[in-house]
């Protein structure tokens, strides 16, 4: 970023120059002595932005004046704010953050709907004619999302999976720069992939291998699921939505199939349930906060384990099929108002907000040891033969008088490389120490593992993955942490199964790295 107080010299030396097009504004210092001219690219309320003959410059307003036709109106500014892609997040959760954040400010709201893919949110303060943003929600899609991003029709991108390496290509060749880089994103709720069927449907879990053979045709029938003997209709959201990609990565990829042509698509989630409701032998994958006159299907392994898709397991993400709900963000500077409204988004009283409309927020809660009997009967059933009595013994000693964190870390599939939630949640913990949130308490990181290979190689892998997370969080740290701080490591290997070594899936729910607290 450029400032005029930093180019003055540059500048003075450009400014004989002729210009080779046609030019809508000039910005001159309050001494005369600089004068900058070019065409308006954007204006926030403090900066402008310029496209000079010479580049693209941001200038301080307060060290300028503006003459020309595209100079703002710097007595009722309104910050224009364009948010653009997932329905699931523009029409439930980025509303319900608006409202609150707006109550927060003492700000009020007018919502309009222009068209049916758009929703505008006008906050205004009482002594103001003019309102003070004008935030606009284009409902779509995640890959439409991230395509206004990149062609300049949006400020932020919402979406519902991670960018991919062709956005990201498109998004550095329209100069935004690398939208890999921390600080481009951000999760600010989390969800999941749930299967539904309708209330008088009698199958009462499934695994994620039936689930996929079901939407690649191969079970056809219910009664291949133990249900009765009526074909099956699957119901899908739309491939361009985010939901629907997370379905072809977290559901299909793994297993090697793909859809099949009989599958009912959907471009909303929640015409998607409303559609299973009304027939009792369909099936379908929505949002967490979608289900509404459905019944969520477990997640169930061969070993016994059943995953449910509730608040603390998402948070934990001991639920596999979690989803987390980003919003990216362009190189350039955003309004004040919407770099406020972002970090209301991740504040305490947004957790809240975010936990009514539906979705599973990330504040942290701590659950001691004696309220985890089901993780506990795991352990005995599931992990015993391996990994001997005492050392469960030793687990439990080692727990008993600590509590767990709803913050977990687990890592993409063939990689060392934390997954997308378990990156958040390594900022959100560096924050929370450097705040001063855990002074005085001892912090233990815990390695856990699957089941494959012998139990005292698996008990070391767990130990070095509970030592890499807790490096990742104390590089994030920017500051310090206070000394009263006691952090430790544990590795108890595949003491703990969260669910069933016999797939994929089961294995990367396993390999994790849990944080208790005393």
């Amino acid at each position: 970023m450029k400032y005029l107080r930093a180019t003055m010299t540059v500048l003075s030396l450009m400014a004989g120059a002729s210009s080779a097009c046609a030019q809508d504004i000039t910005l001159t210092s309050h001494d005369g002595k600089v004068e900058i001219t070019g065409n308006l690219l954007g204006f926030d309320g403090e900066f402008y932005r310029v496209d000079t003959q010479f580049g693209e410059l941001t200038v301080d307003g307060s060290g300028v004046t503006c003459d020309g036709p595209a100079c703002p109106n710097l007595i009722d500014f309104v910050a224009e704010v364009v948010l653009s892609g997932s329905s699931v997040m523009a029409e439930s959760l980025i509303p319900a953050l608006i409202d609150g954040f707006a109550q927060r400010e003492n700000l009020t709201v007018l919502r309009e709907n222009p068209y049916p893919s758009q929703l505008v949110f006008s906050l205004s303060q009482p002594d103001r004619k003019a309102p003070l943003a004008r935030l606009t929600l284009n409902v779509s899609d995640t890959d439409r999302g991230f395509s206004d991003l990149t062609d300049d029709q949006a400020d932020i991108a919402l979406a519902m999976r991670e960018i991919r390496p062709a956005e990201i290509a498109a998004a550095r060749e329209n100069g935004l720069g690398d939208m890999t880089r921390p600080r481009r994103s951000r999760v600010i709720a989390l969800g999941a992939l749930v299967p539904v069927v309708a209330r008088d449907n009698p199958i009462r879990q499934i695994s994620v291998a039936d689930l996929a053979r079901v939407i690649d045709g191969e079970i056809e029938n219910w009664a291949q699921l133990g249900g009765p003997d009526a074909p099956i209709a699957v119901h899908l959201p739309d491939v361009t939505t985010g939901v629907g990609q997370a379905v072809q990565d977290q559901v299909l990829h793994p297993a090697g199939v793909q859809a099949d042509h009989t599958v009912i698509r959907h471009t909303r989630s929640s015409e998607l349930a409303e559609a299973v409701a009304r027939d009792p032998f369909a099936i379908g994958i929505v949002s967490h906060a979608d289900p509404q006159n459905v019944r969520s299907l477990p997640l169930a392994g061969g070993c016994g384990h059943a995953l449910r898709a509730t608040r603390p397991a998402i948070k934990t993400e001991d639920y596999p099929l979690t989803l987390p709900m980003f919003v990216y963000l362009p190189q350039r500077r955003l309004p004040k108002i919407a770099r406020q409204f972002l970090a209301y988004a991740q504040s305490p009283e947004a957790q809240i907000v975010i936990r009514q409309a539906g979705f599973v927020d990330q504040s942290h809660e701590l659950v001691r040891i004696g309220l985890q009997g089901d993780r506990l009967a795991n352990a005995i059933t599931s992990g015993a033969s391996e990994v001997g009595l005492e050392e469960l013994q030793r687990m439990v000693d080692a727990l008993r008088p600590l509590s767990r964190l709803s913050l977990s870390f687990r890592f993409e599939p063939g990689s060392s490389r934390p997954d997308a939630q378990s990156r958040s949640n390594i900022q959100q913990l560096a924050q929370a120490l450097e705040s001063g949130q855990y002074d005085g308490r001892k912090m233990v990181f815990v390695g856990f593992s699957d089941g494959d290979g012998a139990a005292e190689t698996n008990a070391r892998i767990a130990l070095r993955r509970a030592q890499t997370v807790r490096n990742a969080i104390l590089a994030a740290i920017e500051t310090t942490i206070a000394e009263s701080v006691e952090i430790a490591v544990e590795g108890f290997g595949e003491a703990m199964p969260m669910a069933c070594d016999d797939t994929e899936w089961g294995r990367k729910t396993n390999r994790r790295v849990e944080i208790w607290v005393r």
